[in-house]
């Protein structure tokens, strides 16, 4: 076993002890974590043939459904976030949508907005949801099992209807940023800049996943893929956040894994568009001084978002602007060796975030489980 595998493994068996997976502690689940978590755990049993990393991704999306797909413990409503009977809910968990995860409760109807509180209130992402959806399509492919493509399905139904709406009748649909537990109403009204984006794709992926199966399990994407298509605008997906350069990245990976399934000029010419928008945020990126700050002054997730997106480099060579790309690749190996180096998290910047830095640090090592969509 090589080295990347073995700090992986110690990676995700200290976060599974410390979040209530393999302890007696109250589980402590937290959606995009979680997502990727699940997918390390596929990458890790493909890796190492050790059937107990799989058992763990089956029990992580038990755990974060039976805990984010039901009302918080200190809220007055109980059962599941969709108001299912509890058996329907069982079958169906992600027909509600899923919580964050965050610590506090979410904000109450007539209560004024507080952007600094806001970060720590409960509600859900729809850019968490797509990770979930991912990571439950990830099992689809992983197992065969139809279940999970459902739940998956289920989950992007239940967002696109929540999220997207009209400004006025027949106007150019437009989504909200975070919604209430129970999708009844908007808390943060404003459209994440790739939340279209991250919808289209990943309904691309599920009916390309369901049609693989030989099933198409769950409520149809047509109309969801369609709305989220009409949003994105191409031009505009330039960004120096090195998070969402890695997520851009990602989705140039996932398109061109797709096309051979589902061939299309339109999704062709999408990839092209986010590849020169990544190269460009890339530039303007490594022209700022973040990569040589020193590690109390760098937020670790947010980096390793981006070395999991150069990660994927070596399945484009085929792609217009290869060559330009893969210039950038010694930047995913100047990100990893900084956050690997143990002196560099045992800073309180990365116990902050123990959580999400250490997962994400795995699937920087490990990436195919996160990577891989067919």
């Amino acid at each position: 076993m090589d080295e990347r595998t073995k700090q992986a493994i110690e990676l995700m068996t200290r976060f599974a002890g410390r979040t209530g997976l393999t302890s007696e502690r109250p589980p402590r689940r937290y959606l995009w974590t979680d997502a990727f978590a699940v997918c390390n755990f596929l990458a890790l049993d493909r890796a190492t043939g050790d059937p107990s990393h799989a058992e763990l991704a089956l029990r992580l999306v038990e755990q974060v459904h039976r805990t984010l797909a039901r009302h918080r413990l200190d809220d007055e409503r109980r059962g599941w976030i969709s108001g299912l009977p509890e058996r329907e809910g069982e079958v169906h968990p992600t027909r509600g949508g899923l919580r964050i995860g965050k610590p506090l409760p979410e904000r109450g109807p007539g209560e004024p907005l507080d952007d600094r509180l806001e970060w720590d209130r409960d509600g859900q992402y729809f850019h968490y949801l797509t990770k979930w959806m991912h990571a439950l399509d990830r099992m689809a492919r992983s197992t065969g099992r139809v279940m999970f493509s459902m739940w998956a399905r289920d989950l992007a139904e239940a967002a696109h209807r929540a999220f997207t709406y009209e400004p006025h009748p027949g106007g150019r649909k437009r989504m909200c940023w975070k919604m209430s537990i129970d999708l009844t109403r908007p808390l943060v009204p404003s459209m994440g800049h790739h939340d279209p984006l991250d919808g289209f794709v990943t309904s691309v992926q599920l009916d390309a996943t369901a049609r693989a199966l030989g099933s198409p399990a769950g409520p149809g994407l047509a109309e969801a893929t369609a709305d989220f298509a009409s949003m994105i605008a191409p031009a505009q997906l330039a960004t120096s956040d090195p998070l969402g350069l890695g997520g851009l990245l990602v989705d140039v990976y996932r398109i061109e894994q797709l096309l051979p399934s589902c061939a299309s000029d339109d999704l062709a010419g999408l990839r092209d568009a986010l590849l020169a928008a990544a190269l460009l945020g890339l530039r303007h990126y490594l022209e700022g001084p973040d990569l040589r700050l020193p590690a109390p002054r760098r937020l670790a997730f947010r980096e390793l978002g981006l070395a999991i997106g150069l990660a994927g480099i070596a399945g484009l060579e085929q792609v217009r602007g290869f060559e330009q790309l893969a210039r950038f690749a010694p930047v995913r190996t100047e990100i990893e060796s900084f956050w690997r180096a143990p002196a560099h998290r045992e800073i309180d910047a990365w116990r902050e975030h123990e959580d999400i830095n250490d997962v994400m640090l795995a699937t920087c090592l490990v990436p195919n489980g996160f990577l891989l969509v067919a």
